[in-house]
Protein backbone atom coordinates (compact mmCIF):
# COMPACT_ATOMS: atom_id res chain seq x y z
CA UNK A 1 0.00 0.00 0.00
CA UNK A 2 0.98 3.37 -0.70
CA UNK A 3 2.05 5.83 2.37
CA UNK A 4 -0.69 7.59 3.64
CA UNK A 5 1.73 10.43 5.14
CA UNK A 6 2.01 13.25 3.22
CA UNK A 7 4.31 13.58 0.49
CA UNK A 8 6.68 16.01 -0.32
CA UNK A 9 9.65 16.68 -2.90
CA UNK A 10 12.88 18.41 -2.21
CA UNK A 11 16.16 19.25 -4.75
CA UNK A 12 19.15 18.37 -3.57
CA UNK A 13 22.71 20.24 -4.36
CA UNK A 14 24.85 17.74 -4.36
CA UNK A 15 27.18 15.54 -6.70
CA UNK A 16 24.78 16.62 -9.91
CA UNK A 17 25.71 20.62 -8.68
CA UNK A 18 29.19 20.29 -7.78
CA UNK A 19 29.76 18.02 -10.97
CA UNK A 20 28.51 20.98 -13.26
CA UNK A 21 30.78 23.61 -11.87
CA UNK A 22 26.92 26.06 -11.27
CA UNK A 23 27.79 29.69 -9.68
CA UNK A 24 26.81 30.32 -6.49
CA UNK A 25 24.13 32.51 -8.57
CA UNK A 26 22.80 29.71 -10.48
CA UNK A 27 22.33 27.60 -7.42
CA UNK A 28 20.53 30.23 -5.45
CA UNK A 29 18.36 30.60 -8.66
CA UNK A 30 17.70 26.84 -9.12
CA UNK A 31 16.42 27.44 -5.28
CA UNK A 32 14.12 30.24 -5.42
CA UNK A 33 13.06 28.18 -8.73
CA UNK A 34 12.08 25.06 -6.71
CA UNK A 35 10.50 27.36 -3.72
CA UNK A 36 8.02 28.68 -6.23
CA UNK A 37 7.16 25.85 -8.23
CA UNK A 38 5.59 23.95 -4.52
CA UNK A 39 8.71 21.91 -3.62
CA UNK A 40 8.53 21.38 0.13
CA UNK A 41 12.53 21.21 0.79
CA UNK A 42 16.21 22.07 -0.18
CA UNK A 43 18.84 20.11 0.83
CA UNK A 44 22.83 20.90 0.29
CA UNK A 45 25.64 18.50 0.14
CA UNK A 46 28.21 18.13 2.98
CA UNK A 47 31.71 17.42 1.07
CA UNK A 48 35.08 18.59 1.82
CA UNK A 49 36.07 17.79 -2.07
CA UNK A 50 34.93 14.96 -3.85
CA UNK A 51 38.06 12.93 -5.07
CA UNK A 52 36.58 11.68 -8.20
CA UNK A 53 35.74 14.89 -10.37
CA UNK A 54 38.90 17.00 -9.82
CA UNK A 55 37.06 20.12 -11.11
CA UNK A 56 33.99 20.23 -9.51
CA UNK A 57 33.11 23.14 -7.03
CA UNK A 58 32.29 22.07 -3.71
CA UNK A 59 31.17 24.46 -1.12
CA UNK A 60 29.77 24.54 2.81
CA UNK A 61 26.75 23.61 2.97
CA UNK A 62 25.75 25.85 6.19
CA UNK A 63 26.65 29.11 4.65
CA UNK A 64 25.09 28.20 1.53
CA UNK A 65 21.84 27.00 3.04
CA UNK A 66 21.64 30.57 5.22
CA UNK A 67 22.25 32.10 1.63
CA UNK A 68 19.41 29.62 0.50
CA UNK A 69 17.17 30.97 3.24
CA UNK A 70 17.35 34.43 2.37
CA UNK A 71 16.00 34.31 -1.29
CA UNK A 72 13.11 31.23 -0.39
CA UNK A 73 9.93 31.28 1.89
CA UNK A 74 8.66 27.97 1.90
CA UNK A 75 10.90 25.09 1.60
CA UNK A 76 12.49 23.14 4.47
CA UNK A 77 16.51 23.39 4.25
CA UNK A 78 18.68 20.56 5.20
CA UNK A 79 21.86 19.19 5.30
CA UNK A 80 22.27 15.77 3.23
CA UNK A 81 24.04 14.97 5.28
CA UNK A 82 26.65 16.68 7.53
CA UNK A 83 29.97 14.53 7.94
CA UNK A 84 29.48 14.97 11.63
CA UNK A 85 32.83 14.07 12.70
CA UNK A 86 34.51 17.11 11.41
CA UNK A 87 32.46 18.96 14.23
CA UNK A 88 32.15 19.17 17.85
CA UNK A 89 28.72 18.34 18.09
CA UNK A 90 27.97 22.37 19.76
CA UNK A 91 29.41 23.24 16.46
CA UNK A 92 26.59 21.65 14.17
CA UNK A 93 23.81 22.22 17.16
CA UNK A 94 24.40 25.98 16.83
CA UNK A 95 24.28 25.84 13.31
CA UNK A 96 21.51 24.23 12.97
CA UNK A 97 19.87 26.55 15.46
CA UNK A 98 21.10 29.32 13.60
CA UNK A 99 19.71 27.87 10.62
CA UNK A 100 16.36 27.75 11.69
CA UNK A 101 16.35 30.99 13.21
CA UNK A 102 17.06 32.99 9.91
CA UNK A 103 14.81 30.98 7.66
CA UNK A 104 12.16 31.28 10.36
CA UNK A 105 11.64 27.85 11.07
CA UNK A 106 12.46 25.17 8.26
CA UNK A 107 15.76 24.12 9.10
CA UNK A 108 16.24 20.53 9.02
CA UNK A 109 19.89 18.66 10.38
CA UNK A 110 20.57 15.62 7.99
CA UNK A 111 23.94 13.80 9.76
CA UNK A 112 25.81 10.59 9.20
CA UNK A 113 28.78 8.71 10.89
CA UNK A 114 31.27 10.45 8.12
CA UNK A 115 33.64 9.05 5.50
CA UNK A 116 37.35 8.77 4.95
CA UNK A 117 37.20 11.01 1.68
CA UNK A 118 36.03 14.26 3.59
CA UNK A 119 38.83 13.08 6.59
CA UNK A 120 42.19 11.74 5.70
CA UNK A 121 44.07 14.61 3.80
CA UNK A 122 43.34 16.49 6.62
CA UNK A 123 44.66 14.46 9.46
CA UNK A 124 40.94 13.60 11.46
CA UNK A 125 41.22 10.26 12.74
CA UNK A 126 38.17 8.15 11.07
CA UNK A 127 37.68 5.81 14.39
CA UNK A 128 34.41 4.02 16.10
CA UNK A 129 32.54 6.24 13.67
CA UNK A 130 29.19 4.87 14.36
CA UNK A 131 29.89 5.26 18.42
CA UNK A 132 30.93 8.80 17.83
CA UNK A 133 27.90 9.59 15.62
CA UNK A 134 25.46 8.11 18.75
CA UNK A 135 27.16 10.75 21.27
CA UNK A 136 27.19 13.34 19.01
CA UNK A 137 23.47 13.01 18.16
CA UNK A 138 22.90 12.87 22.13
CA UNK A 139 25.10 16.25 22.59
CA UNK A 140 23.40 17.96 20.07
CA UNK A 141 19.97 17.27 21.40
CA UNK A 142 20.88 18.21 25.08
CA UNK A 143 22.25 21.53 24.22
CA UNK A 144 18.93 22.28 21.99
CA UNK A 145 17.32 22.76 25.18
CA UNK A 146 20.16 24.56 27.17
CA UNK A 147 20.74 27.93 28.05
CA UNK A 148 22.47 30.44 30.76
CA UNK A 149 19.75 29.55 33.26
CA UNK A 150 19.75 26.12 32.31
CA UNK A 151 23.01 24.50 31.85
CA UNK A 152 23.74 20.94 30.76
CA UNK A 153 25.83 17.99 31.24
CA UNK A 154 27.09 14.81 29.18
CA UNK A 155 29.44 12.24 30.19
CA UNK A 156 30.33 10.07 27.03
CA UNK A 157 33.07 8.32 26.09
CA UNK A 158 33.90 10.58 23.03
CA UNK A 159 32.25 13.79 24.18
CA UNK A 160 31.51 15.57 27.61
CA UNK A 161 29.95 18.36 28.86
CA UNK A 162 30.39 20.52 31.96
CA UNK A 163 27.83 23.29 32.44
CA UNK A 164 27.43 23.98 29.07
CA UNK A 165 24.88 26.31 27.09
CA UNK A 166 23.85 27.68 23.55
CA UNK A 167 22.01 31.24 23.81
CA UNK A 168 19.92 30.68 21.30
CA UNK A 169 16.37 28.97 21.01
CA UNK A 170 15.15 27.15 17.37
CA UNK A 171 11.90 28.08 16.36
CA UNK A 172 11.10 24.52 15.01
CA UNK A 173 9.17 22.91 18.24
CA UNK A 174 11.02 21.06 19.90
CA UNK A 175 14.04 21.44 17.76
CA UNK A 176 14.58 21.05 13.96
CA UNK A 177 14.30 17.38 12.92
CA UNK A 178 17.17 14.84 12.56
CA UNK A 179 17.45 12.75 9.38
CA UNK A 180 20.08 10.29 9.59
CA UNK A 181 21.79 8.79 6.94
CA UNK A 182 22.17 5.02 7.69
CA UNK A 183 22.23 1.46 6.13
CA UNK A 184 23.91 -1.22 8.41
CA UNK A 185 22.07 -2.81 11.27
CA UNK A 186 23.65 -0.92 13.85
CA UNK A 187 22.88 2.65 12.00
CA UNK A 188 19.43 1.66 11.37
CA UNK A 189 19.07 1.05 14.64
CA UNK A 190 20.25 4.27 15.97
CA UNK A 191 18.30 6.01 13.25
CA UNK A 192 15.17 4.25 15.10
CA UNK A 193 16.21 5.44 18.61
CA UNK A 194 17.43 8.43 18.06
CA UNK A 195 16.54 10.34 14.88
CA UNK A 196 12.94 11.91 13.47
CA UNK A 197 14.13 10.89 9.79
CA UNK A 198 16.01 8.79 7.45
CA UNK A 199 17.89 9.87 4.60
CA UNK A 200 19.29 7.10 2.45
CA UNK A 201 21.18 6.87 -0.79
CA UNK A 202 21.46 4.45 -3.52
CA UNK A 203 18.56 1.95 -2.55
CA UNK A 204 16.56 0.08 -4.37
CA UNK A 205 12.66 -0.38 -3.63
CA UNK A 206 13.15 -3.91 -1.71
CA UNK A 207 16.62 -2.50 -0.05
CA UNK A 208 14.31 0.33 1.21
CA UNK A 209 11.35 -1.54 2.33
CA UNK A 210 13.76 -4.18 4.41
CA UNK A 211 15.60 -1.38 5.93
CA UNK A 212 12.20 0.65 6.87
CA UNK A 213 11.58 -2.44 8.40
CA UNK A 214 14.42 -2.35 10.82
CA UNK A 215 13.78 1.09 11.91
CA UNK A 216 10.54 0.71 12.92
CA UNK A 217 11.68 -2.37 14.92
CA UNK A 218 13.94 -0.19 16.45
CA UNK A 219 11.51 2.42 17.22
CA UNK A 220 9.46 -0.27 19.00
CA UNK A 221 12.54 -1.72 21.08
CA UNK A 222 13.72 1.65 22.23
CA UNK A 223 9.71 2.64 23.31
CA UNK A 224 8.91 5.86 20.97
CA UNK A 225 6.02 7.17 20.84
CA UNK A 226 3.04 7.09 18.68
CA UNK A 227 3.58 10.37 17.50
CA UNK A 228 6.69 9.96 17.10
CA UNK A 229 6.12 7.12 15.05
CA UNK A 230 4.03 8.83 12.63
CA UNK A 231 5.42 12.29 12.64
CA UNK A 232 8.66 9.89 11.18
CA UNK A 233 9.87 11.08 7.77
CA UNK A 234 11.39 8.33 5.16
CA UNK A 235 13.08 10.03 2.71
CA UNK A 236 15.20 8.96 0.05
CA UNK A 237 18.13 10.76 -2.09
CA UNK A 238 17.13 9.52 -5.56
CA UNK A 239 18.94 10.61 -9.01
CA UNK A 240 16.65 12.05 -12.13
CA UNK A 241 18.01 11.97 -15.38
CA UNK A 242 15.33 13.71 -18.26
CA UNK A 243 15.53 11.88 -21.75
CA UNK A 244 13.47 11.68 -24.46
CA UNK A 245 14.96 8.32 -25.01
CA UNK A 246 15.25 6.15 -22.20
CA UNK A 247 17.54 3.51 -23.38
CA UNK A 248 20.16 5.08 -24.91
CA UNK A 249 20.15 7.54 -21.92
CA UNK A 250 20.37 4.16 -19.17
CA UNK A 251 23.18 2.60 -21.29
CA UNK A 252 24.93 5.69 -20.95
CA UNK A 253 24.66 6.16 -17.11
CA UNK A 254 24.25 2.53 -15.53
CA UNK A 255 28.01 2.10 -14.79
CA UNK A 256 27.88 5.15 -12.48
CA UNK A 257 24.52 3.86 -11.32
CA UNK A 258 25.73 0.59 -10.24
CA UNK A 259 28.51 2.16 -8.42
CA UNK A 260 26.68 4.17 -6.61
CA UNK A 261 24.65 0.96 -5.63
CA UNK A 262 27.32 -1.15 -4.53
CA UNK A 263 26.90 -2.08 -1.14
CA UNK A 264 26.95 -5.23 1.46
CA UNK A 265 23.26 -4.55 1.50
CA UNK A 266 22.11 -4.36 -1.87
CA UNK A 267 23.79 -8.10 -2.82
CA UNK A 268 22.72 -9.46 0.49
CA UNK A 269 18.75 -8.27 -0.55
CA UNK A 270 18.63 -9.34 -3.86
CA UNK A 271 20.57 -12.15 -3.53
CA UNK A 272 23.43 -11.63 -5.14
CA UNK A 273 26.20 -13.63 -4.22
CA UNK A 274 28.99 -11.96 -2.84
CA UNK A 275 31.54 -10.31 -5.02
CA UNK A 276 35.15 -12.13 -4.06
CA UNK A 277 37.92 -9.72 -3.62
CA UNK A 278 36.53 -6.46 -2.36
CA UNK A 279 36.61 -5.48 0.72
CA UNK A 280 33.53 -2.37 1.37
CA UNK A 281 35.56 -1.69 4.95
CA UNK A 282 38.53 -0.60 2.87
CA UNK A 283 36.81 1.07 0.69
CA UNK A 284 34.87 3.08 3.06
CA UNK A 285 37.93 4.05 5.21
CA UNK A 286 40.55 4.20 3.01
CA UNK A 287 38.97 6.15 -0.15
CA UNK A 288 40.15 9.84 -1.02
CA UNK A 289 41.61 12.38 -2.63
CA UNK A 290 45.26 10.80 -2.20
CA UNK A 291 43.59 7.26 -3.03
CA UNK A 292 41.55 6.50 -5.80
CA UNK A 293 42.39 3.47 -7.02
CA UNK A 294 39.16 2.34 -4.38
CA UNK A 295 36.74 3.80 -7.10
CA UNK A 296 38.77 1.79 -9.85
CA UNK A 297 37.95 -1.53 -7.52
CA UNK A 298 34.56 -0.36 -6.99
CA UNK A 299 33.81 0.02 -10.76
CA UNK A 300 35.25 -2.94 -11.61
CA UNK A 301 32.96 -5.38 -9.06
CA UNK A 302 29.93 -3.15 -9.70
CA UNK A 303 29.84 -4.36 -13.22
CA UNK A 304 28.02 -7.63 -11.68
CA UNK A 305 25.13 -6.23 -10.56
CA UNK A 306 21.97 -7.07 -13.48
CA UNK A 307 20.84 -4.09 -14.67
CA UNK A 308 17.34 -4.71 -13.63
CA UNK A 309 18.45 -4.23 -10.04
CA UNK A 310 20.26 -1.32 -10.93
CA UNK A 311 17.94 0.53 -13.37
CA UNK A 312 14.70 0.02 -10.41
CA UNK A 313 16.99 2.72 -8.31
CA UNK A 314 16.87 5.58 -10.76
CA UNK A 315 14.33 7.61 -12.40
CA UNK A 316 15.31 7.72 -16.32
CA UNK A 317 13.30 9.21 -19.54
CA UNK A 318 10.49 11.01 -19.68
CA UNK A 319 8.16 12.31 -17.15
CA UNK A 320 6.06 9.15 -18.01
CA UNK A 321 9.13 6.82 -17.78
CA UNK A 322 9.76 7.76 -14.42
CA UNK A 323 6.68 8.06 -12.45
CA UNK A 324 6.38 4.00 -11.91
CA UNK A 325 9.95 4.29 -10.42
CA UNK A 326 8.58 6.70 -7.20
CA UNK A 327 5.68 4.49 -7.44
CA UNK A 328 7.29 1.90 -6.60
CA UNK A 329 9.27 3.38 -3.97
CA UNK A 330 6.54 4.78 -2.67
CA UNK A 331 4.94 1.75 -1.98
CA UNK A 332 8.00 0.47 -0.28
CA UNK A 333 7.25 3.21 2.26
CA UNK A 334 9.01 6.54 0.96
CA UNK A 335 7.40 9.64 1.96
CA UNK A 336 9.83 12.66 1.26
CA UNK A 337 11.90 12.32 -2.36
CA UNK A 338 15.14 14.70 -2.76
CA UNK A 339 15.79 14.66 -6.35
CA UNK A 340 19.20 15.12 -7.80
CA UNK A 341 18.41 16.12 -11.44
CA UNK A 342 21.52 15.47 -13.69
CA UNK A 343 21.72 17.06 -17.33
CA UNK A 344 22.35 19.79 -19.13
CA UNK A 345 19.09 21.13 -18.24
CA UNK A 346 19.09 21.63 -14.76
CA UNK A 347 16.43 24.84 -14.63
CA UNK A 348 14.38 22.87 -17.10
CA UNK A 349 14.62 19.49 -15.13
CA UNK A 350 13.11 21.51 -11.77
CA UNK A 351 10.31 22.60 -13.61
CA UNK A 352 9.23 19.92 -15.88
CA UNK A 353 9.01 17.51 -12.32
CA UNK A 354 7.46 19.85 -10.58
CA UNK A 355 4.35 20.47 -13.22
CA UNK A 356 4.37 16.66 -14.97
CA UNK A 357 5.42 14.66 -11.94
CA UNK A 358 4.25 15.88 -8.64
CA UNK A 359 0.56 16.73 -9.39
CA UNK A 360 0.02 13.06 -10.74
CA UNK A 361 1.93 11.24 -7.55
CA UNK A 362 0.08 13.63 -5.11
CA UNK A 363 -3.36 13.35 -6.59
CA UNK A 364 -2.77 9.38 -6.55
CA UNK A 365 -2.01 9.24 -3.23
CA UNK A 366 -5.12 11.39 -2.29
CA UNK A 367 -7.17 8.41 -4.33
Amino acid sequence: MITEKPLKFGIQNGLNVARAGYSEDQILTACMLADKTGYDSIFYMDHTNVPQWKNAIVLDPWVMLSAIAAVTNNVELGTCVTDAIRRHPSNIALAAITLDRISKGRAILGIGAGEAQNLKEFCIPFEKPVSKWEEQIQVIKTLYGSTPDHTVDFNGKYYKLEGACLQAHPIRKPYPPTYMASGGTRTLELTGKLGEGWLPIGYTPELFEDHAKQIQTSMNKHNRTQKEKDNFQYALDIDVYFSEDAEESWAKMKEAVKVSLFKPEVLRVHGIKEIEGFDFVKYFTEYSMSDQSWIVKMREAATKIPDKIARSSTAVGTPDDIIPTFERFMKAGVNHFVIRFWGKNYFGSIDKFASNVMPYLREKLQK
